[in-house]
């Protein structure tokens, strides 16, 4: 866990969330699924003027009313109070009913403009003899509004088949120009800068576009009876303009390590001319390499603070202008410079970085194997033994330990490091953010990348690891699950990415098998294109390199029946 004594800006309690209901009422159109969309009051207190979906805070009496409802043997309390909020707002704010009468039928405009929206719901749901269609409400999406935000709602985005016979009026209160729309439509004409829509709905209609049908998103909700997702987004700055980012997103890790607090302050646009504060005691200087293989480029890191010195890790390749603002941002103090591994993004600099420092730093590492290529070839002035650590003494009390940990599997010499006060695992090429590194043989090797994925579990583990700092890309993980951040992974936002590339290479691993067995006298080529036809075929001349190390695994454990 970070120390707060780190911190960029310090931790602060987000505004408490209120629990509400939104409800996506859906029917089938000329052109695929539509939903229905109001506008709200421009004087409202939150999302003033933006299309939504209906809904509003749950009441007290939505919960005492589940007797008046039908309900999902597998529908919970929690969800059926929620789909009985949705009813009552979709009935005072647009004039749908989602109830049904006693013979099954649903009430139409006209005897819904014979009620009374202001007075209580359950009452005159009662006093028609109408029963609530608890059951027909179902969960897609678990949205809790962002950090940032001074009012907060923790709500599910329910979904409904639109009745028969209804049409919605608005109140002309709080909503007003209720319209159908696509979703695809919705995204477009949000683009184009006329109909204004927030993130959450963004993201839901983004997924909603997915489905052809109604009966295709129902059967979909309908199979855990639970939330298709969850999420508590986290907002940062694009080239100074606000950006907002779910879990799965790239830059959502970073914000979490910056701003735990959700303070709209780091800038997410990738930049080579000045370091990046991470934390008081960690930078990064992303090398001006941009590419294919190496993403915006290599990122270099600082660990430390002015009293302590700094350790350089992964100084990049050999350019002078990156390596001298490195050595800029350390003030010119740096104790060691430690490489990753051999590759020549990540170790050529070490040189040079070391020929401006007056106190000529030890460049640490791990050599070369044989099995590297020619310019991969790196030799450290001194080995770093597994488990060894590397201390800088700051201010006080204040230390900063690097932990090494060797992890063979992208290279034969790779390790990872780990700043043990702050619960921070620096990965170099082992993993990656936004994509899986390249395992080539033969100083790739996919069993040992597996072990030493299994190795970085169970140390993330031991050491409370939340953040994955990669060579490239954006920080991995989030902070842990608490109240105020409940869409977080149980186990930690480190564990959990390690386990999803698990998978990820497994499953893909399991697809080279079938490969392998559908073509058993295939070449590369004709397996790749099984293996791998889910990527673009551009790039299959790069995933052939992974392929062959499957390929290897996969015949070093008895062939390909997996």
């Amino acid at each position: 866990m970070v120390r707060s004594s780190q911190l960029l800006h310090p931790a602060r309690t987000p505004a408490a969330v209120r629990p509400a209901a939104t409800v996506l009422l859906l029917r089938n159109g000329a052109d695929g699924v539509e939903v229905l969309m109001t506008r709200r009051s421009m004087t409202a207190s939150f999302a003033p003027g933006a299309y939504v979906f209906p809904g509003g805070g749950i009441d007290a009496a939505d919960a005492l009313a589940h007797g008046q409802s039908t309900r999902r043997a597998t529908q919970s309390d929690l969800h059926l109070t929620q789909a009985i909020a949705a009813i009552r707002e979709s009935f005072e704010e647009l004039g749908i009913l989602l109830a049904r009468r006693a013979d099954g039928t649903h009430l139409g405009t006209a005897d819904i403009a014979s009620l009374d929206r202001k007075t209580p719901f359950n009452a005159q749901c009662t006093a028609q003899g109408l029963t609530l269609s608890g059951a027909e409400v179902f969960v897609l999406a678990h949205w809790i509004t962002d950090r940032d935000l001074p009012r907060r709602f923790d709500v599910p985005f329910l979904v409904a088949r639109m009745p028969e016979g209804q049409e919605p009026v608005a109140d002309e209160s709080e909503q007003f120009e209720p319209v159908w729309v696509r979703p695809a439509d919705a995204l477009a004409r949000h683009a184009a800068g006329d109909f204004f829509i927030i993130f959450p709905t963004i993201r839901t209609l983004e997924r909603l576009q997915a489905y052809p049908s109604v009966q295709a998103v129902l059967d979909a909700c309908a199979v855990n009876d639970e939330p298709l997702f969850t999420s508590c987004p986290r907002a940062g700055l694009m080239n100074g303009h606000e950006s907002r980012h779910m879990e799965h997103e790239p830059p959502f890790g970073e914000l979490a390590l910056v701003s735990p607090g959700g303070q709209i302050v780091h800038e997410l646009a990738w930049q080579t001319e000045r370091p990046v504060p991470l934390l008081k005691n960690v930078q990064r200087l992303t090398a001006p390499n941009p590419g294919f293989m190496t993403g915006p480029g290599t990122n270099s890191y600082l660990v430390g603070d002015p009293v302590s010195g700094h350790i350089a890790i992964d100084p990049g390749p050999d350019i002078p202008e990156h390596i001298e603002r490195l050595w800029h941002a350390a003030g010119g103090d740096i104790r060691a410079i430690v490489c990753t591994h051999s590759h020549p993004d990540h170790s050529p600099g070490a040189a040079r970085l070391q020929s401006m420092c007056a106190n000529n730093p030890p460049v640490l590492g791990l050599p070369s194997a044989p099995t590297a290529r020619e310019n991969s070839r790196f030799t450290p002035e001194r080995a770093l033994a597994d488990g060894e650590r590397l201390v800088l003494q700051g201010q006080g009390d204040a230390t900063h330990t690097l932990q090494a940990v060797h992890t063979p599997g992208h290279a034969a010499n790779h390790l990872c490091l780990l700043l043990e006060e702050d619960g921070l695992l620096f990965s170099g090429d082992h993993i990656l953010n936004g994509s899986t590194t390249v395992i080539d043989p033969p100083d790739g090797h996919m069993g040992a990348y597996l072990e030493s994925l299994d190795k970085l579990d169970r140390l993330c583990e031991a050491h409370g690891v939340d953040f994955i700092l990669p060579a490239h890309g954006y920080v991995l993980g989030d902070l842990r699950q608490t109240p105020d951040n409940p869409s977080a992974p149980e186990h930690g936002g480190a564990r959990a990415a390690i386990a999803h590339l698990k998978a990820h290479r497994l499953a893909r691993e399991a697809k080279v098998a079938r490969a392998m067995q559908a073509l058993p006298e295939g070449t590369m080529d004709d397996w790749v294109k099984l293996a791998y036809d889910d990527v673009p075929e551009r790039l299959w001349p790069v995933a052939k390199r992974s392929l062959l190390a499957h390929v290897e695994r996969i015949q070093s454990l008895g062939g390909f029946n997996l």
